[in-house]
């Protein structure tokens, strides 16, 4: 992407998100971030100053077009960064409804509604489309039923996309990162009764450094699907 570029990114709180908000901001690229509350878009902008933020709660899919009508909103998006995600383990026998629509909202009902409020300024830049997805999205393990349904949900709705948007020059990619060290793989370990050590999985960085590959890649190519598995 030559010049400057506008990146719209969910989940640069924490973990993958937040490494690639940080290294595209650091190379001078403008961010419009998405925020839950008005207190976390605070925390936004102090860390990337002369970033924009955008108030919207992704747990609550039917509300984020009401809640983006009454914000400004950016002319031109070059990239739409979806790493924002949540994850709840339990067997399928003990998940309740609550727990199933809570990760298919933030993990695919609200990418899939962020898309479609953007794709009218995607379309005009020949914009790029990355979903951070996960081993899960391929996958699915004991315990993992839910955010796998989630992230295979998501892998659907990449695919469609792609199909739907390759004439009109949109790219789209979907990242499948095997366990990364961040804040969610803190909350996994817990889960899973077993002790986190940060060292044993991927490094944040790792994965930015795939996802700006893919965003960086020359007109002539796209990179569909991406997976990044801990080298050690």
């Amino acid at each position: 992407m030559a010049g400057m570029a506008t990146h719209l990114i969910t989940g640069a709180g924490s973990g993958i998100g937040a490494a690639v908000a940080r290294r595209l901001h650091e190379r001078g690229d403008e961010l419009v971030l998405v925020a839950r509350d008005a207190g976390r878009a605070k925390e936004f902008a102090a860390r990337y100053p002369g970033a924009r933020t955008l108030v919207a709660d992704l747990a609550e899919p039917d509300r984020i077009s009401w809640a983006l009508g009454h914000q400004t909103l950016p002319d031109r998006i070059d990239s739409l960064l979806h790493s924002a995600g949540i994850v709840d383990l339990g067997p399928v026998g003990e998940l309740t409804p609550k727990t199933w629509r809570h990760q298919l909202n933030v993990n695919l009902i609200a990418p899939a509604e962020l898309t479609r409020l953007f794709l009218p300024q995607l379309r005009v830049a020949r914009g790029h489309v990355v979903f951070v997805n996960s081993g899960a999205g391929l996958n699915a393990h004991a315990e993992w039923g839910a955010y796998a349904a989630s992230k295979h949900g998501l892998k659907a709705l990449a695919d469609s996309l792609r199909h739907e948007e390759h004439a009109a020059g949109v790219r789209v990619t979907s990242v499948y990162p095997g366990r990364t060290a961040s804040p969610m793989q803190a909350k996994v370990h817990a889960q899973e009764g077993k002790e986190y050590d940060p060292e044993r999985w991927i490094d944040p960085e790792s994965v930015a450094t795939t996802i700006l590959t893919a965003l960086d890649l020359p007109r002539d190519a796209e990179i569909n699907d991406l997976t990044v598995r801990p080298g050690r």
